[in-house]
């Protein structure tokens, strides 16, 4: 059955209000998004962010998986036309108007379900593949609603979209520990001798900054391997995903500047590195310069 219109407007509008109220590192939807698009960038971010407050707010404590696992079903009843709910009658609608597919939501609820049951990663090759299912959806999607379905961008959008997910681990690394989580691979732990015990009790020593020295690193190179992207994308969406970008590199920055003591302070952007940011993402010119500055 048809969604009525005043339904599916109150329906986007649900889901822009939920994407203005968190916090994000970046702007969900912000203006360099072009207005018909954004109700449908963040009908995707208001079911991805519903989803990740099921995993993580303690409000839903001892019955996580049962509410991702309702979400899951509604999610395949939407794509079905059989939405209930304004979040996903908004989605149904993007996935049909779009024709986008369903599985990189199943992917995002996958390692949602991971936060839940796994809050610890023995290998790279495991935080990785978490990475594949948490984050490398959400760039995909992005490239499907602006219409770049060209399969040549897809490892591309992934590094960086990796890299992004990344950052915000290094960047929440006593956020998360509070929680009982660590992201960081136990065998780099082991490699820098660095205890789980160092990091849930936010011991800060000379071989913590050289742990954390490496991931920054091996972070920087998944954000130059996506660099091309950046400038491959043209219009708006290549200045989004510029300043995007830069954001996810200025934290790196960030973090090394605090000698990778992301214990008594989580690195953040200041508001002249924001304006700084978005220059250099509106400027081509200016974006290589700063993105290649060490290459």
């Amino acid at each position: 059955m048809p969604t009525r219109p005043g339904t599916l407007k109150a329906a986007y509008g649900h889901c822009i209000r939920l994407a203005r109220r968190h916090y994000e590192n970046f702007p969900v939807a912000s203006p360099l998004v072009p207005r018909p698009l954004r109700p449908h960038v963040c009908a995707v971010y208001a079911f991805a962010r519903r989803a990740d407050d099921f995993a993580d707010e303690a409000r839903f404590a001892g019955r996580r998986l049962a509410r991702l696992g309702n979400w899951e079903r509604r999610l395949d009843a939407a794509a079905k036309g059989e939405a209930r709910g304004p979040v996903f009658t908004a989605l149904a609608h993007t996935l049909s108007a779009f024709d986008l597919p369903v599985q990189p939501f199943r992917d995002l609820l996958s390692a949602f379900r991971q936060d839940v049951i796994t809050p610890r990663y023995r290998t790279w090759a495991a935080l990785a593949d978490y990475c594949r299912r948490s984050a490398d959806p959400v760039g995909r999607l992005v490239l499907m609603l602006f219409g770049n379905r060209d399969p040549a961008l897809v490892p591309l959008s992934d590094a960086i979209c990796t890299a992004l997910q990344l950052t915000n681990f290094w960047q929440d690394v006593a956020v998360d520990a509070a929680k009982g989580r660590i992201y960081l691979p136990l065998e780099d732990l082991a490699r820098f001798g660095v205890t789980e015990a160092d990091v849930l009790e936010g011991r800060m020593s000379p071989a913590f900054a050289r742990l954390m020295a490496f991931e920054v690193e091996r972070t920087r190179g998944l954000f130059q391997a996506g660099a091309p992207l950046c400038e491959r994308l043209e219009g708006r969406l290549g200045v989004e995903l510029r300043a995007v970008w830069l954001g996810g590199m200025g934290i790196l920055d960030a973090i090394e500047r605090v000698g990778y003591d992301v214990f008594r302070r989580r690195p953040v952007h200041g508001l002249g590195s924001r304006a700084r940011m978005l220059t250099d993402a509106v400027v081509p010119g200016r974006f290589r310069r700063a993105a290649y500055a060490d290459a």
